[in-house]
């Protein structure tokens, strides 16, 4: 991603508005970065992640997609594995611990521990769906079109991935017709990290 003034412009406002307002999650600010497969999530989140860190707060991510259970995991057992093995133990001020699932074996696998941080951030498709919003300091929603988030993910999982991609990206539409994810945003961004009205 080409950073620009705009978009360093929006990552700071991101960092101004989670560092100014309380904790609703334990001891924890739970920035939910949001949007469709492909749109940009994964590198917002890393930036917001470096630019806490710049800050003096101990922050850190966990992706949505190590909890999935597949290419049909957006819903199901998802939200309910992520609230028992990460959030509810931050709420109380514990470390989290993930299984995370692994995409090459179609499994769960191995176990990653989730410290205690100041800010934390959960990036993903469905990351901020309403059964976050008690405890979602901030919601990001990030957007793309259709046409470049596919070409995104193909690059990323290839060609043969196309009918999953496909899948998906239905998938993650009704989700988000049903959860109205974007007009519950706190901050939208496009594709490149600028502010969307």
């Amino acid at each position: 991603m080409v950073t620009t003034p705009s978009d360093e412009g929006a990552l700071a406002t991101i960092v101004e508005r989670t560092l100014a307002a309380r904790p609703l999650l334990g001891p924890v600010r739970l920035i939910c970065v949001d949007g469709p497969a492909g749109s940009g999530k994964t590198t917002l989140a890393a930036r917001l992640v470096g630019a806490l860190g710049d800050r003096g707060a101990s922050a850190g991510a966990v992706h949505m997609d190590d909890l999935y259970d597949g290419w049909t995991g957006l819903e199901g057992s998802c939200w309910p594995r992520l609230s028992a093995q990460v959030l509810e133990p931050l709420r109380r001020g514990r470390a989290g611990r993930l299984q995370r699932y692994d995409w090459g074996r179609a499994a769960f696998a191995d176990w990653v521990d989730v410290p205690v941080p100041d800010v934390l951030v959960l990036e993903g498709c469905g990351a901020a769906r309403r059964a976050a919003d008690a405890v979602a300091t901030l919601r990001v929603w990030v957007e793309a079109p259709d046409d470049l988030r596919l070409a995104r993910g193909l690059a990323r999982d290839g060609a043969a991935a196309r009918a999953h991609w496909d899948a998906w990206m239905r998938d993650e539409a009704a989700h988000y017709e049903r959860e109205g994810t974007r007009g519950r945003a706190d901050v939208r961004l496009d594709a490149f990290g600028r502010m969307n009205p």
